[in-house]
């Protein structure tokens, strides 16, 4: 892609830098024509550049989920585990993932593989957190128990005080007790503790936390963006009430990951998509693509939650880019695997 600034010509040795140049005396009167010319050409060819569509991937679902499910076979029979063990919260992506690796056992006929699905509600998840993730492991037809973590959580309170001051603090706390539960079932029973977490989360904003629920064996959905993730969701069955299910962590009081963001996940994957396919982000901020959706995700949030999170594209494309950077940082500590999927840019 050629940027404004590969476009300038040299007026007088120098590179042409627009009417302030004029102002300074550098550029004779005589050449203002030629170098205005000049200028709007520069601005044509990145104008240019912001029109090209950002591709998004498109996926063959029942392609897409033999080749998670042969990775995690792959995953399951190299280290000789007994099967996996989800966490399932009613949500999407816990959904989805526990249908895929069912689906993966049956499809390889591995009777002595065994999927187990943990429901562990803390005093912020809903009522329906617990019944939606119970009708998820009713229609896989998976061994599932409920544990309240309630009380292991109060026990830190003897040594982590502080972190009861602060609800961010908590939340992750209650994200790390859960990791404990889950790692510690999926250890005894010789089992790998399966992820959850989708391509927009975990690899284009980091949005979890870490030694929580990012510390896991495997990632089946970590090349899924939340997108294509309801999409396999419907493949594969689910009632619709999973599939549109609001995404939200369950760590905060009346928390959502959009109130919690400012965005939706849809904007999370136009940018970093746009950014890896070498768009700046001067022109994602004005990209047909970009600009409508944050304009009109913006107003909506004010109209929800009583104020802005975030008052303009600029700002939300830099939150992005600023979580994308905090994702590459939380990889360097724990990067689960992830499977090898085939996505068409076409």
């Amino acid at each position: 892609m050629r940027r404004l600034n590969e476009s300038r010509r040299l007026v007088n040795g120098e590179p042409f830098s627009g009417p302030a140049q004029v102002l300074r005396g550098k550029l004779p009167v005589d050449q203002l024509t030629s170098a205005a010319r000049c200028r709007k050409i520069a601005i044509d060819i990145s104008l240019e550049a912001a029109m090209k569509p950002i591709k998004l991937a498109r996926m063959e679902c029942r392609r897409v989920s033999e080749e998670i499910g042969d990775f995690v076979i792959d995953q399951v029979r190299s280290v000789g585990a007994t099967g996996c063990v989800v966490g399932l919260s009613g949500g999407v992506d816990s959904s989805t993932t526990a249908a895929l690796i069912k689906r993966a056992f049956d499809r390889h006929r591995a009777a002595s593989y065994e999927l187990v699905g943990y429901i562990l509600p803390s005093n912020l998840n809903m009522e329906d957190d617990i019944s939606d993730a119970r009708a998820v492991a009713a229609y896989l037809g998976i061994r599932h128990e409920v544990h309240g973590i309630e009380a292991p959580v109060e026990a830190f309170r003897t040594t982590n005080a502080e972190a009861f001051e602060n609800i961010f603090h908590k939340g992750n706390l209650i994200s790390r007790v859960r990791a404990n539960v889950l790692s510690t079932k999926a250890a005894t029973e010789g089992k790998l503790l399966s992820g959850t977490g989708n391509k927009d989360e975990d690899f284009g904003i980091g949005y979890y936390t870490l030694f929580g629920d990012g510390a896991v064996h495997l990632s089946p959905i970590g090349a899924l963006s939340k997108r294509l993730v309801r999409e396999m969701a419907a493949f594969l069955g689910l009632d619709r009430r999973i599939v549109d299910r609001v995404p939200t962590a369950g760590l905060e009081p009346d928390q959502s990951d959009y109130k919690d963001l400012g965005y939706e996940y849809d904007v999370v994957e136009l940018v970093t998509e746009g950014l890896n396919q070498g768009f700046t982000p001067e022109e994602l901020c004005r990209h047909p693509q970009v600009l409508p959706v944050v304009e009109q995700q913006i107003a909506h949030y004010g109209q929800v939650f009583g104020a802005r999170k975030l008052d303009s594209v600029v700002e939300v494309v830099a939150d992005v880019r600023r979580r994308h950077e905090i994702a590459k940082g939380k990889m360097k500590i724990i990067h689960p695997p992830a499977p090898s999927i085939t996505l068409n840019y076409d």
